[in-house]
């Protein structure tokens, strides 16, 4: 039996789960160190009967995997650090390159570096993450699973822009898509949640699926059979939906325009766009849906219009998806919003009558796993997604 550490870096953050490998994967710990860098960072840990929630002081994610393997031998999940047998990261952008979860070596941490521009509240986190593990544990097996490697199934009209050939040829300019591990958990959840359903049209080609990952990143990702059709985030995670600060799509020149309104560069403008638009530039409360969701029962205008505004995209996003699907059999919502803000999922399916979307709001407010009606054509989800677990089980597969 081996051990398997999944490190999930975020820009502030750090998501670890410890797996132990057998018959089925077992996780025996898992935990989060929350607001990496700041006042009020909090570390949950929960192994077994130990439970535990405190306020740390941790600088930056170099101590906070520290703290991490520091607390797997406090909790005597394992004993010394020898015992981890293997590692597995996420790391947000891979290109096209892979398709597939690999090995970590002096290539792959060149790729991963090569696209840091291109993901950078990430790739540079995921790569600090990378090269604490190969310090603090030399003689485990560091794997690699890309955000990007599900959605490479995308064909040319789906992932190329309307620009010269040679950006994209040269420069590899195109649509990749993120969240790949989490749509891509869900779609399977999902495609056995549907079972072996016949359909009426001769010629069918398995489930049509649209996935919806809600967080403080979004995106939605159309799925036939599996396989993805095509998917919100694009060249970055910056196009897309309205998220927690990134400002989603809009007109290309709006970016040139505000440089030339705050004499920015490029580098100031990228900041810009990634950290204080979004749902928090909407709102003018937060990026946390939560506290926007509370300012709305109070009748704050912003409020409720950043929430009318995310749902009112998300369903077009979705209206868009059925037709590229032809079809559609299901949708499921993931990630903590897509779990947890029932108002959100409503005010999305209010939009979606003519595709026969029926919800069942009781079940809806009470987040249930199955909350369309029983007369909905489509079938309405909502999945907690399992990342950790999907980097555990693609990192053992690697040889």
């Amino acid at each position: 039996m081996k051990k398997i550490l999944v490190i999930n870096c975020g820009s502030s953050s750090l998501k670890f789960e410890l797996f132990q490998s057998g018959k089925e994967l077992k996780s025996i710990a898992e935990g989060l160190i929350d607001r990496i860098g700041k006042p009020d960072c909090r570390f949950t840990f929960k192994s077994g009967k130990k439970h535990l929630g405190i306020g740390v002081k941790v600088k930056n994610h170099t101590e906070a995997i520290a703290l991490t393997l520091d607390s797997l031998k406090k909790a005597n999940t394992i004993k010394s650090n020898k015992e981890i047998d293997l590692v597995g990261h996420r790391v947000v952008h891979g290109g096209a390159k892979y398709t597939t979860a690999v090995k970590i070596d002096a290539s792959v941490l060149k790729t991963i570096r090569l696209f840091c521009p291109l993901a950078p509240l990430h790739n540079p986190i995921n790569l600090k993450g990378i090269e604490t593990c190969k310090k603090l544990l030399p003689k485990a097996k560091q794997v690699a699973v890309f955000d990007t490697a599900f959605h490479q199934t995308m064909e040319e009209k789906a992932y190329l822009y309307a620009i010269p050939s040679d950006l994209h040829e040269k420069h590899g300019i195109r649509r990749y898509g993120f969240h790949g591990t989490s749509h891509k958990y869900v779609t399977e959840k999902v495609i056995k949640l549907l079972g072996s359903r016949a359909d009426g049209h001769a010629g069918y080609a398995g489930p049509k699926i649209i996935t919806v990952h809600l967080g403080n990143g979004s995106s939605i990702t159309a799925s036939l059979n599996g396989k993805v059709v095509d998917t919100s985030l694009g060249f970055t995670p910056l196009e897309g939906l309205p998220m927690g600060t990134r400002c989603g799509s809009i007109d290309p020149a709006i970016p040139l325009k505000i440089q030339e309104i705050k004499k920015w560069n490029y580098k100031k403008t990228s900041e810009f766009l990634n950290n204080e638009c979004g749902l928090k530039a909407l709102s003018r409360i937060s990026s946390d849906m939560r506290e926007i969701y509370a300012a709305s029962l109070k009748k704050d205008k912003n409020a409720i219009l950043a929430i009318e505004h995310l749902s009112y995209n998300i369903a077009k996003y979705i209206g868009a998806y059925a037709s590229s699907l032809n079809g559609l059999d299901a949708i499921a919502f993931t990630a903590g919003i897509g779990e947890k803000a029932f108002y959100v999922r409503e005010e999305v399916c209010s939009y979606l009558s003519h595709l026969g979307v029926e919800l069942d709001k009781s079940k809806n407010v009470k987040n249930e796993q199955l909350i369309s009606g029983k007369k909905s054509k489509v079938k309405v989800f909502v999945i907690p997604t399992n990342e950790e677990l999907e980097i555990a089980q693609e990192s053992l597969k690697i040889k």
